[in-house]
């Protein structure tokens, strides 16, 4: 068994040879000079002590693994199984950090200071008497220097200074300055008299000298130093000066300009003399620029009376805010609305709202005369053209905007033929508005304030003009209608054609700027007015077109600006068509779905309103079966609305493509005999199929032919028309949605179909039932799709596999590598092996950063605690001193007292 820690040392000490046998004193010398052995003495000792220390180094846990594997022999420390020493690494640290972070934290908070540097005090070799012989050996070179006034060598002052090292006292390496010194007042008068005159700087130097020969010292008399208040009053006097001279300079001004105002007309006279030309016998008359100076001259003075003669400008009318704007609008409603009553009642005489009228007709017909002037106007005599153009471009009217809109005529895509049958309407509508009187056309200028500038210059505003008169029984003022029962209740006796009017005017009188509540009120009511919409589509008439167009409008201005309240009226329409009447569509539906349409972007990947409406359109192209015509004609009307909706997106709609093609095969004289297309094909009711129809006009389809015929069926001649609009509209779209769609993908397997489908209706069987016009319409088509298909088809190119690089097989015999450390990483890929090792290298730099930082808290902790400890000892020390102090007092004077009191106490007994 091993004995204990103090025999194990005297064995290592002993196996050493340091202790053993007393040696003779000559053994002892002969040791002591051999320096060989003090030195493996040392060694020895070192090595005994951090045997018998086992907390100085650091050891694995476990030994190395699979020493084998290595050709590195292990040396030193490590061969041990050490992996550092962390005592010495710990004291290292504290001891760097003590000369470092410990200085760091005593100076900080600390700023300034003075460095000594005088001869040497910071020399710790030199002695006091060292010191005070090199400083007096410099003070007598400075003296012996100074004291040679005829040196003409060196008359720079020395750069050394006794006791500083050579150098002054201060921080920027210079001597301190005076504030008012002189050489200081006369540089700013040098900079002040650089834009001076000359005699005058001339004036200033010999005031200096003089001043400077004055205030000099007296021969042989050191320089005295100025007071503050000499300094004052000198600055004072030169600023008195200064001003004085100013002054002066400034009256010679002025009497050098009044000598010349005196001569002015003098030499006015002799500017404009003009000399007479003197003509002698064969003398040319003077020209400027190859014109007669008497042309010219009577040119130059007809201008003159021109512009003399022209109209000053008026000022302009100030510019009105939205409020304003509104108010006036409102007001004026409201003051002709009592006008309109009192005529009623009889209290206001005719006369006089003539004769406001005729004021007013007036004042627009001028304004008119003076706009198609400005437009119309000949070039002038000055040459710069007719002026700048008022009339509105493009971009100002909204187009080029995708949610500003333009409803066509047909209200549908451009290239299809589903027109309302409106052209007459709109004649017989416009005869009517012109032969109108517009007594009061105010009512327009209720589009100044309301609506867009694009707006109020758009056509479908102007749908329905007014002329504001008794006549037509409309009266000025409403109440905002909340619901659609108060919308008919308010429009009670009022004409389709004037609803527009009636709209205006509500939006003028509860516009959001007037009143707070306004804002909610045009919400209900623009939902209502999209109620109307689609009760007046239900209940079309062939002259509502242009009303419930302009309605559509005043919906699309309100969406602006409430969007909000515009989106929840149209998706409570379309639930309500997915509750009862999916597949039931009305007229009223197919306006609806086509407002959602003008007043919505349709190119919106999902829209709350859009993407509702095109699920509704595409339910009924998909799911229902026609029966009827109507239903032909409904779905023919869905799908241009479908191209419309995708003009911009270009979706493909699969729903649209079927139902297109099943309507050609059903509305066609003869079955197909073969199948042409994957698309499924519905059976045609009886009386479906065209017949006889080769006489008939091709015509454009209309919104009365979507109403199902329930009282009296169509004669066969309305019959054959309106199945051959439905064949036309149907080929128009078929070609609209090739257009929309050719660069797709896909495009030869979608509309190969449609080819043989339209080729069928073109063969000897079926055209000889159709017009000529149609069958040219059909052929026509016919040969755009072919040749859209070639395109498409041409555009591809067969499938292949990617040119790769030939890729190597894997082997499962391993890569030896002859010089293999298993400490090392052996990645192929040299950019990932570069990137592993940096972020091997920062995680190890970082964690030593943070260890570090660790440490350095540590620190600092510990050197705060103990210097809160000394400061607490003293503080304690001191108290205790103090209270011992107080207390000795106290006890000698409680000594005293009794002392006191002990002799009087013995003395009264003594008496």
């Amino acid at each position: 068994m091993t004995g204990s820690q103090l025999k194990r040392f005297k064995n290592s000490l002993a196996e050493q040879g340091i202790i053993g046998p007393q040696k003779s004193k000559k053994q002892r010398d002969k040791l002591a000079q051999d320096k060989n052995k003090r030195v493996k003495k040392h060694e020895a000792l070192e090595q005994i002590r951090e045997q018998f220390n086992p907390f100085q180094f650091k050891t694995h846990a476990r030994g190395r693994k699979f020493d084998v594997t290595t050709s590195k022999p292990a040396t030193g420390l490590a061969a041990m199984g050490i992996a550092g020493r962390p005592g010495v690494a710990k004291s290292v640290g504290e001891e760097r950090r003590r000369q470092t972070l410990l200085v760091e934290m005593q100076h900080r908070n600390k700023v300034g200071g003075i460095v000594d540097r005088r001869i040497g005090e910071s020399d710790p070799n030199m002695t006091l008497e060292d010191k005070m012989m090199e400083r007096f050996a410099r003070e007598q070179m400075r003296a012996h220097k100074k004291s040679n006034i005829f040196d003409l060598e060196d008359d720079d002052e020395p750069t050394e200074a006794l006791t500083h090292g050579g150098k002054a006292l201060t921080f920027d390496e210079e001597a301190l300055k005076d504030d008012f010194a002189e050489d200081d007042l006369g540089a700013s008068d040098e900079s002040e008299d650089d834009g001076m005159h000359p005699d005058r700087k001339k004036l200033k130097r010999l005031r200096l000298t003089d001043g400077g020969d004055e205030e000099g010292p007296e021969d042989g008399q050191p320089e005295r130093k100025k007071t503050k208040k000499e300094i004052y009053e000198e600055i004072i006097a030169k600023s008195k000066l200064h001003k004085y001279e100013r002054q002066a300079a400034k009256e010679d001004d002025d009497a050098l300009r009044h000598e010349l105002d005196k001569a002015l007309p003098e030499l006015q006279a002799l500017l404009f003399q003009r000399q007479k030309p003197e003509t002698k016998g064969d003398q040319a008359t003077i020209k400027i620029a190859g014109v007669d100076k008497a042309v010219v001259d009577k040119d130059y003075d007809i201008r003159v009376k021109q512009l003399a003669a022209d109209k000053r400008a008026a000022p302009t009318v100030k510019t009105k805010t939205e409020e304003e704007i509104a108010e006036e609008e409102s007001k004026r409603l409201r003051e002709l609305e009592e006008k309109r009553l009192r005529r009623m009642q009889g209290e206001m005489d005719v006369d006089e709202d003539d004769e406001e009228e005729e004021k007013g007709k007036k004042k627009r017909k001028q304004a008119d005369e003076d706009f198609e002037l400005m437009d119309t106007e000949e070039p002038n005599e000055f040459g710069l053209g007719k002026g700048i153009r008022l009339r509105p471009t493009a971009t100002e009217l909204g187009f080029d905007d995708e949610d500003d809109f333009e409803i066509e005529d047909d209200l549908v895509a451009s290239g299809s033929e589903l027109e309302f049958d409106e052209d007459e309407d709109m004649d017989e509508y416009d005869e009517e508005s012109n032969g109108e009187e517009q007594s009061d056309s105010d009512d327009d200028e209720f589009t100044k304030g309301l609506l867009t500038e694009a707006e109020a210059k758009n056509r479908g505003f102007e749908a329905a003009p007014s002329s504001g008169d008794d006549k037509d029984g409309i009266p000025y003022t409403f109440e905002c209608p909340e619901n659609h029962e108060d919308l008919l209740k308010v429009v009670q006796g009022v004409q389709v054609k004037k609803l527009p009017v009636a709209v205006q005017r509500i939006r003028a009188l509860y516009h959001p700027k007037l009143a707070n509540g306004n804002k909610e009120k045009l919400g209900n009511f623009s939902q209502a007015l999209i109620k109307h919409i689609a009760y007046l589509g239900d209940r079309l008439e062939p002259d509502w077109v242009p009303t419930i167009e302009a309605l559509t409008r005043h919906v699309h201005s309100l969406a602006k600006s409430l969007p909000i309240e515009v989106a929840t009226g149209y998706r409570a329409h379309m639930q309500e068509m997915e509750e009862e009447r999916p597949l039931a569509l009305t007229v009223g539906d197919l306006l609806i779905l086509t407002a959602v349409g003008t007043t919505f972007p349709t190119s919106d990947h999902f829209h709350q309103v859009v993407t509702p409406a095109m699920l509704s359109i595409a339910r009924f192209l998909g799911q229902k079966i026609p029966k009827d015509l109507s239903d032909y004609a409904t779905g023919t009307y869905l799908s241009i609305l479908a191209v419309q909706y995708q003009q911009f997106s270009k979706r493909y709609v699969p729903e649209l493509m079927n139902f297109c093609l099943n309507t050609l095969c059903s509305l066609a004289h003869q079955k197909p005999g073969e199948k042409l297309g994957f698309f499924p094909l519905h059976e045609p009711s009886a009386g479906i199929r065209i017949n006889g129809g080769s006489k008939t006009a091709v015509r454009k389809l209309n919104c009365s032919d979507c109403k199902p015929t329930l009282t009296a069926p169509l004669s066969p001649e309305a019959e054959n028309s309106l199945k051959v609009a439905i064949i036309s509209t149907t080929a128009a779209v078929l070609k609209a949605a090739a257009e929309t769609w050719r660069a797709q993908p896909s495009f030869y397997e979608t509309f190969q179909p449609a080819q043989a489908v339209l080729q069928h209706l073109v063969s000897k069987k079926n055209a000889k039932h159709l017009p000529a016009d149609l069958i040219k319409t059909l052929t026509e088509t016919t040969t755009n799709m072919t040749r859209l298909l070639q395109l498409a088809k041409l555009s591809r190119r067969p499938l292949e596999l990617h040119h790769h690089k030939p890729l190597a097989i894997k082997t499962a015999i391993p890569k030896f590598e002859d010089s293999f450390d298993p400490t090392k990483h052996y990645d192929p890929d040299r950019e990932r092996a570069e990137l592993a090792k940096l972020k091997k290298e920062h995680k190890r730099e970082r964690k030593g950063a943070m260890r570090e930082l660790r440490k350095d808290a540590q620190f600092m902790a510990r050197e705060n605690l103990r210097v809160k400890k000394e400061k607490d000892a003293a503080y304690e020390k001191k108290y205790k001193r103090l209270v011992a102090e107080i207390q000795g007092e106290e006890g000698r004077a409680s000594n005293e007292y009794e002392r006191e009191k002990a002799a009087r106490k013995k003395k009264a007994n003594k008496w």
